[in-house]
């Protein structure tokens, strides 16, 4: 299984990648206002590429639950220099995190190389035609409602069937606006309109979304469900978040999205050394 960039391709075949998450936002709810300036932003990416990150994904507006909307020029303004600023640096693939076309038109620009927009390019009708313009692959996930209002009150019949409903239309329409499905990554959405129940369940089934033929992201890190699982919100969740991804690596999950590359990292060689071992 593969994922085709506009110059490359990754290949998830043999291991799991490490997503290494770049908020430029005050508001992010684990890590806001740490990576706004130019000289932290670089240092944070370098830091992140030498502890095995293989994309970044840039995101200049928070969607925590009961997150507000930022305008697009707010958020063209946070995300356009810290990308640039990357690529200046690195060729490693960026992904940029939004729902908004315009934003990601620009990102793409820029040197972003993969869009990752947690609306499933629902909430802009104009996104389909950026990521076929720039041949971008898309990042489409599954959130009940919008960050303002989805963990009001989450309720499904039955988690896994109806998400799996869900992702069949989205890459049907996707195919319909010429995305084919090595540009297309499904994310089931940790957190996203889901109680501690659906999350947990949608972990142990994750390779049920695999029937799709594309790859699968899981975007588990920190999150508060983690907490939950402890009994103690204020716990390090970077740890669990690492042992989480070996878990999910053994299952072979093709893309892990975390904040701390390195444990992630260092998790996932165990996860791979004893899958060898076999």
């Amino acid at each position: 299984m593969y994922l085709v960039l506009k110059n490359s391709k990754l290949d998830f075949c043999h291991r799991s990648y490490i997503m290494g998450i770049l908020n430029v936002t005050p508001d992010s709810f684990s890590d806001g206002g740490q990576f706004v300036e130019k000289r932290s932003i670089l240092s944070h990416v370098q830091e992140m590429i030498g502890d095995g990150a293989d994309i970044i994904d840039v995101g200049g507006e928070s969607t925590r639950p009961f997150a507000n909307p930022v305008s697009e020029e707010e958020e063209l303004s946070r995300v356009i220099p810290a990308i640039q600023a990357i690529r200046k640096h690195s060729s490693i693939p960026i992904s940029i995190d939004t729902t908004k076309s315009t934003v990601a038109a620009q990102a793409l620009e820029a040197g972003a190389d993969i869009i990752n927009d947690i609306s499933a390019l629902r909430f802009d009708p104009r996104m389909a035609d950026i990521a076929n313009t720039f041949k971008a692959p898309v990042i489409i996930m599954h959130m009940q409602g919008k960050p303002s209002d989805m963990q009001i009150s989450p309720h499904y019949d039955s988690i896994i069937e109806e998400t799996l409903s869900f992702f069949k239309e989205r890459i049907d329409w996707l195919e319909n606006q010429g995305i084919s499905k090595d540009r297309i990554v499904i994310d089931p959405g940790i957190g996203f309109g889901k109680t501690l129940a659906h999350n947990l369940l949608i972990l142990n089934r994750v390779n049920d979304y695999s029937i799709f033929g594309c790859p699968v992201l899981i975007g588990h890190s920190r999150k508060s469900f983690i907490g939950k699982i402890l009994e103690d919100d204020s716990a390090d969740r970077d740890s669990p978040t690492a042992i989480l991804s070996g878990i999910l690596a053994a299952k072979h999950v093709s893309i892990l999205r975390v904040h701390d590359v390195k444990k992630t990292h260092e998790a996932l060689k165990i996860s791979q050394a004893l899958v060898n071992a076999c």
